[in-house]
């Protein structure tokens, strides 16, 4: 019997596997009928990967590493851990989003493989922006929270858009998983709220949600709705706001 409860043990794990390259044993078929139902999961996804990235600074310190080198390589395990989904994402929205004329055209660019300027542009400030925050962060010592925060925080925005926005295509990752519901969301944002609080973040919730509310709106008047590009690229935002956020609060 197919599972329709607001929650469900195989949410975590079918989030897990849609959302990082992490080996996780799960029922295909049963996740796949989950759908957008498991999408109150995706902030502790984003939790466990900031456990995750964040425990790799202290491992890479004792090895002598500087700063700067120990930010390169947790941003690539980073990276590797996620498949570099959202900054595949994040390439796709800039193409579309800022290469084509119309909704039509901005939509067929996204869905091309193949990456051009504002892609190349997008992730390069990406990877930069957030390079340099990591190395700002391991400098101070305060990375543990605030990493757990903003990867919980980041995918929160992904939730929210997913279900705010209409889907802008029939096909695509996002149309196949679904729109979450009002209630998959709410358990989200409670989650999410929680553990930003318990890092001591309450102010990057605010700032979450400026930067989801800014790629809502640029996603909507675009192309009209939301794709898994442009969830992607939500993620993507929102993690650069926030860890500009922090470091600025470092000064």
């Amino acid at each position: 019997m197919r599972d329709t409860g607001l929650i469900s043990w195989i949410d975590l794990p079918a989030a897990l596997g849609l959302l990082t390259r992490l080996p996780i044993p799960v029922d295909a078929e049963e996740a796949a009928a989950r759908g957008a139902r498991a999408a109150w999961a995706y902030p502790l996804v984003g939790a466990l990967i900031g456990v995750f990235v964040a425990a790799c600074i202290p491992l890479l310190l004792m090895t002598g590493l500087p700063g700067g080198m120990v930010g390169a390589v947790v941003l690539a395990v980073s990276v590797i851990i996620t498949g570099a989904m959202h900054e595949d994402g994040l390439a796709d929205s800039a193409d579309g989003l800022w290469g084509g004329w119309d909704r039509e055209r901005r939509l067929a660019i996204m869905k091309d493989s193949h990456i051009g300027v504002y892609g190349v542009i997008a992730i390069g400030f990406s990877l930069l922006i957030r390079w340099l925050a990591l190395v700002a962060l391991v400098a101070t010592g305060q990375y543990w929270s605030v990493l757990i925060a903003i990867a919980t925080l980041s995918r929160l925005a992904m939730v929210v858009v997913m279900g705010v926005l209409p889907q802008a295509r029939a096909g695509g990752l996002s149309a196949k998983v679904g729109q979450p519901s009002v209630a998959t969301m709410v358990v989200a944002l409670i989650l999410s709220v929680a553990l930003a609080m318990a890092c001591n973040a309450t102010v990057l919730i605010f700032a979450a949600a400026l930067a989801a509310l800014a790629c809502g709106v640029i996603a909507r008047f675009k192309i009209g709705g939301q794709t898994g590009d442009i969830l992607g690229a939500t993620q993507q935002v929102t993690e650069i706001v926030l860890l500009m956020v922090v470091v600025a609060s470092l000064n």
